[in-house]
């Protein structure tokens, strides 16, 4: 989208026009209301109205986790049911936060849910907030596969990929105003993002690259992770979920191509049993 600000302000006036910019139009919004102090925005509001769409893609972790939540909210409220078992839930959560912390943005909040779901599918949405339902637990073999999939849709928080997608759409789309874009709608692509997953080939693959990176310092097997992508292959109907992706057999040969030799069968969380004893109620 043709940008006629980017005749007039050069490269290096950009760094603090752009936020100068937006703390203009936020004050704006704070000032000019004075007369009718009851129609004041509350302060969720005012975190995002004053930023511009083309900073959308660097907003601070503070913001990002906010406006995660409000995603999660939104998705669990109408969009996905949350599976209650506490041991199951606590087993996830443990594997994520494992691996959340030798992931590249370690310092911000992660949660983990069970999504009650007989399909395999897993997807994540920013600010921390990843999702995997009953059907892809019961599928997996072990606790190493299951942190391949964990490290997969963590790699893409830790990419901001979604704000990247909220960017091109709100562009696209034409949601963007002199104001910034409104809170809901970036609420609404958020939701939309998270259960359709139109990412690009690119992201997807290093998304890949950078779960194998986490499996290798949280002490997991990187084999795993090509274990539980021919199990995909040999379902009867492929998940919906990879129609977003790379081919299956597309992306193991380029884990295949990566993976650290010394890494491949080391580590834990390969037995089955142990696995299969937390998840028996699914299984």
């Amino acid at each position: 989208m043709f940008n006629p600000f980017s005749i007039v302000i050069s490269r290096s006036r950009r760094r603090w026009f752009y936020p100068m910019l937006s703390v203009l139009v936020a004050l704006g919004l704070v000032v000019s209301p004075m007369s009718h102090p009851a129609k004041a925005l509350p302060w969720e509001r005012l975190l995002f109205q004053g930023i511009q769409i083309f900073q959308l893609s660097n907003i601070s972790d503070r913001q990002e986790v906010q406006l995660g939540k409000q995603i999660n909210d939104q998705l669990v409220g109408s969009q996905v049911r949350l599976y209650r078992n506490a041991r199951i839930n606590q087993y996830v959560d443990r594997v994520g936060q494992r691996l959340a912390a030798v992931s590249d943005r370690p310092d911000i909040p992660y949660t983990f849910q069970v999504v009650r779901d007989d399909s395999i599918n897993a997807f994540a949405t920013m600010g921390g907030y990843v999702y995997v339902t009953t059907g892809l637990l019961a599928a997996v073999d072990n606790e190493a596969q299951l942190a391949s999939v964990l490290g997969h849709e963590i790699a893409h928080i830790t990419d901001r990929d979604a704000l990247k997608q909220m960017r091109q759409a709100a562009i696209t789309r034409g949601i963007a105003t002199a104001a910034g874009v409104d809170t809901n709608r970036l609420v609404n692509l958020g939701v939309e993002f998270a259960l359709k997953r139109p990412r690009s080939r690119g992201d997807e693959l290093e998304a890949d690259r950078s779960s194998l990176e986490m499996l290798a310092k949280a002490g997991y097997p990187q084999s795993a992770m090509v274990a539980f992508l021919e199990k995909l292959l040999d379902q009867p109907s492929p998940p919906s979920f990879l129609s977003t992706h790379p081919a299956t057999r597309d992306r193991i040969s380029a884990i295949e191509r990566i993976i650290q030799p010394d890494r491949a069968n080391a580590g834990y969380g390969l037995d089955p049993s142990v696995y299969q004893s937390v998840m028996q109620p699914l299984l």
